[in-house]
């Protein structure tokens, strides 16, 4: 473009005049590359004059110019360690067709100048998403993301030989100074095979500084995934596993900086790495488990019946955070056709919904079986507050109702103190967050065995001699509790739902037992399902606050 301004600027001022005039064609479109400052200026004034310009991030060693009837070209190559340039013209049709659309092309591929120009006077960095065919290229770019992370490092391998396969090609010199660069901020994820350890000693003996983590062989994908600072992502297919060399199996790859997608991927990388702490744990409950057995003779069917409980309800929010990075992917890949065709398909906020949705689940699994770890261990602690126990009972029902929208069922209502009036708010001193995990625990297991009906929470205060308790009971219409659970109701496992590990209800008992209450369930009289009481001191006298409680 400096050529252009420097030698035929007066050309492009005439003719742009003579086009302004009869508005014929396309008139003098530009693609450039736009990178420093120092070239805004000069593509601004070409803008002024009336030409249309779009930057390309990268661009062949090659200037030309093609019109309706003549194409100019200059190609530039080494040969002898020197720079050659040669010159093309020629008024062939073949010629001006062929380059018109490689014009075309990079034209449909480029960002509008004004946007480039704001871009780079502002010092932000743009959004990119590009997909890269040559599979040693998109190795290579998987490399250089690596080297350039500030903070943080995540990679997903699709197998244990994919990491293999880098290893080879020297990665572990790379991983080696990034991570001393930022110590525990590099963590691997690699499905776990027969060769697995080994691998895993060469890698800590070169990288100790390295966090690595196997999740199960079955969670095997056809992608690795590198992130670099939770926002730059690199996924490379994978297509033949068995081949030796890095790049054989390899296919394409795609780069992208959008902090949506990095922070998707983010996601599901932290929630496979959460997953390995918890099979961890499990592996570690399963062992004092089988301990117990020997001491006390528990019934080996109930702790299988646990795994096989804890395993489905680990399966079932990872399957889907798995399938959804195909869909992500799948996505990037159409993601420039649509810009160009003008069509979008913004799904992304329900594929981010589904993965939370899920991510949680596996919080929630994770947070019980810390929990048991703790009451086993005795380290359950409480943080008392003063605070209104029917606002917390109010809030848990609200959130109870929001599920219940996600996942409908027909007919179920709550109320609440039915017969006191809605603006009675006993003050008491408890953990306010353990005290909510109670109520939303048996919020949930009465709407689990509800269809339809009705669920009464009642809460009152009751004085003997000089001690005072509240009661709180959640009653609910529902099928009951069995014969067979009933005995063992509080105990650790002790569920007939499909849903569920089995531990909600002895944690309650522990965090209720913890405050100094009590905690029991027992079938209706009138045999229509089942209630739940329980019992809190109130060392200090209760107040009544007024607020309006709505059913």
């Amino acid at each position: 473009m400096q050529l252009a301004f420097d030698k035929f600027l007066d050309l492009y001022k005439q003719f742009l005049v003579i086009y302004s005039k009869g508005k014929k064609g396309k008139g003098i479109r530009c693609v450039t590359n736009i990178e420093g400052k120092e070239s805004i200026e000069l593509v601004k004034t070409f803008i002024n004059l009336g030409t249309q310009i779009r930057h390309v991030k990268k661009l062949a060693s090659m200037n030309f110019v093609v019109g309706d009837k003549e194409v100019i070209a200059t190609i530039e190559k080494m040969e002898g360690g020197k720079m050659v340039q040669s010159l093309l013209t020629s008024n062939e049709p073949m010629y001006i067709k062929h380059f018109y659309s490689i014009f075309e092309e990079l034209w449909n591929k480029g960002i509008d100048a004004r946007d480039r120009i704001k871009v780079v006077e502002e010092g932000a960095v743009a959004d990119s998403i590009e997909i890269i065919p040559n599979p040693k290229e998109g190795i290579k770019h998987a490399w250089e993301v690596i080297k350039s992370a500030k903070k943080e490092v995540l990679i997903l391998f699709s197998t244990a030989n994919a990491l293999r396969r880098q290893i080879e090609m020297g990665a572990l010199t790379l991983l080696k100074e990034v991570s001393e660069n930022h110590p525990g901020k590099v963590r691997i994820l690699i499905p776990a095979d027969d060769k697995i350890v080994q691998t895993i000693k060469e890698v800590k003996e070169t990288c100790p500084y390295v966090n690595i983590r196997t999740i199960e062989e079955s969670l095997q994908t056809r992608i690795t995934i590198v992130l670099a600072d939770r926002k730059e992502c690199v996924i490379v297919e994978s297509m033949e596993d068995a081949k030796a060399k890095s790049t054989d199996p390899a296919g394409l790859s795609t780069y992208s900086n959008r902090e949506s997608i990095g922070s998707s991927y983010v996601s599901i990388f932290e929630s496979l790495w959460n997953q390995t702490e918890l099979y961890e744990q499990l592996k570690e409950s399963n062992k004092q488990l089988e301990e117990a057995h020997e001491k006390l003779k528990i019934d080996g069917k109930m702790q299988q019946e646990f795994i096989n409980i804890a395993a489905h309800e680990l399966r079932n929010p990872v399957q889907p955070i798995l399938g959804l990075t195909e869909i992500l992917r799948s996505k990037i890949r159409a993601e420039k056709e649509e810009e160009i065709s003008g069509e979008k398909d913004d799904n992304d906020d329900d594929i981010m919904d589904v993965i939370i949705r899920n991510a949680t689940r596996l919080k929630q699994l994770t947070e019980d079986i810390l929990d048991i770890t703790r009451i086993e261990n005795q380290a359950l602690t409480l943080h008392k507050e003063q605070f209104c126990l029917n606002e917390v009972i109010l809030h848990a029902i609200t959130d109870t109702r929001n599920q219940l929208e996600k996942e409908p069922r027909e007919n179920i209502r709550f109320m609440l103190n039915p017969e006191q009036g809605m603006d009675d708010l006993t003050v008491v001193i408890a953990d306010k967050q353990r005290i909510t995990q109670v109520i939303s625990n048996l919020l949930d297991n009465a709407v689990e065995f509800t269809k339809q009906g009705i669920i009464t929470i009642r809460t009152e205060e009751k004085k003997d001699n000089n001690n005072k308790e509240v009661i709180v009971s959640i009653k609910d219409t529902g099928t009951g509790i069995t014969r067979k659970v009933l005995p063992r109701l509080f105990t650790k496992f002790a569920t007939t739902s499909r849903k569920g590990t089995g531990l909600g209800l002895y944690i309650c008992k522990n965090i209720v037992e913890a405050h100094g209450g009590r905690i029991w369930g027992e079938n209706n009289p009138d045999g229509k399902g089942a209630a739940f009481t329980i019992t809190l001191p109130t060392p200090v006298p209760s107040i009544t606050l007024h607020s309006p409680i709505q059913d």
